[in-house]
């Protein structure tokens, strides 16, 4: 599964120095609009020390994280949807990824221009979201005269009208589109999500501040200053000092984080509730050649997660042997789980848990 994140924001709020944090890499930083025009792509592990403790059980010659994609796409600005700053190019580069990471500046820095000469977090979020909706809109309103044109004695495109016309509404009243509740017919979410809305992907707000000023309930704190619902995913971290942390070695990463107070990098924070708001599982094959972590939708069956090491293995799906996490370790791997009956023989039908590993058994 490719999972990928499209960092966002305004000129000069610290989405390409973020983008480096991540992925270790050397694209420009610099401090003027648009430095940024083709999306920079990242592809970054996913950290879980699971993976080690399987890879030393089975003594895998190989260990191969989950990862995610990062996309730095360019600033926005005010205007985008109608092509200003590059917009119309820009937005393009949105609707490809699959949840959006919004950077919003929130420090202070007269030696880095602001785009608006003044630094205010909650605008700043007014601004992007609103050109994301005016783009949707009028995509929506292209959509309902196609298929209203279609619609005519067919009961089935008219419920796809009534469909539209409800969330062109949630759109004009400045709502994003991910906040529309689902329907309960299935083809109407099937044909939602071709849409490829721009407001209908999952949001992690990522506020950009210097870390002294970080302390540990900021984030609860930023969530009423930024007018957020206590269910929206937000993170404060400082790019610059997660850049600095990635030039280290993990030994010295781990004695850095904690002069700092903290047990793990924000950045894997946001690695890990990526995985959450997209409502991902982790699951592992482990063996003497590699082990491995792969990913599935939560709800996925054992067939789909055959699929995701092999479209052959879900094609020629027979059963699979599945263990705990929990199991495998604590009865030191494969051998110690058949001799403690703690091996699963699962068909089709079964729903695969976060940190299950699992043998795919299929036909040649």
């Amino acid at each position: 599964m490719n999972l990928s994140l499209g960092i966002v924001g305004l000129p000069n709020v610290g989405k390409s120095t973020l983008f480096n944090a991540l992925t270790k890499a050397s694209v420009p930083a610099h401090n003027y609009p648009f430095c940024t025009i083709e999306p920079n792509v990242g592809v970054v592990p996913v950290k879980d020390d699971r993976l080690d403790e399987l890879a030393k059980i089975e003594k895998s010659a190989e260990t191969i994280p989950a990862v995610v994609k990062f996309v730095d796409i360019a600033g926005l600005v005010k205007g985008a949807s109608r092509g200003e700053g590059l917009g119309n190019k820009f937005l393009s580069h949105i609707r490809e990824v699959d949840a959006i990471v919004h950077v919003v500046r929130r420090f202070e820095d007269e030696n880095v221009a602001h785009v608006d000469k003044t630094v205010d977090p909650a605008r700043d979020i007014k601004t992007i979201e609103t050109e994301l909706i005016i783009k949707d809109i009028e995509a929506l309103e292209r959509k309902i005269d196609s298929v209203s044109s279609q619609a005519k004695g067919d009961k089935k495109l008219s419920v796809l009208v009534k469909f539209l016309e409800n969330l062109l509404k949630h759109l004009n009243d400045g709502k994003l589109a991910f906040y529309f509740l689902k329907s309960k017919e299935k083809e109407v979410n099937k044909f939602r999500k071709e849409l490829f809305l721009l407001t209908d992907k999952p949001i992690i707000y990522l506020v950009n501040e210097v870390q002294e000023k970080i302390t540990s309930d900021l984030a609860y704190s930023l969530k009423k200053e930024l007018y957020l619902s206590p269910e929206q995913k937000l993170i404060v971290l400082d790019p610059m000092l997660e850049t600095e942390i990635s030039q280290l070695a993990d030994e010295e990463q781990k004695e850095f984080l904690s002069s700092l107070g903290l047990e793990e990098r924000p950045l894997d924070v946001l690695i890990r509730t990526s995985y959450e708001i997209l409502g991902l599982r982790s699951f592992f094959t482990a063996g003497e050649k590699e082990t491995r972590a792969w990913t599935v939708y939560k709800g996925d069956s054992i067939v789909e997660a055959a699929g995701a090491i092999h479209t052959d293995f879900a094609e020629k799906f027979i059963a699979a042997d599945v263990v705990a996490f929990s199991d495998f370790v604590e009865f030191g791997g494969w051998h110690g789980a058949k001799e403690t009956g703690k091996i699963q023989l699962v068909g089709r039908d079964y729903i695969v848990k976060d940190g299950d590993v699992v043998l795919i058994r299929h036909g040649a």
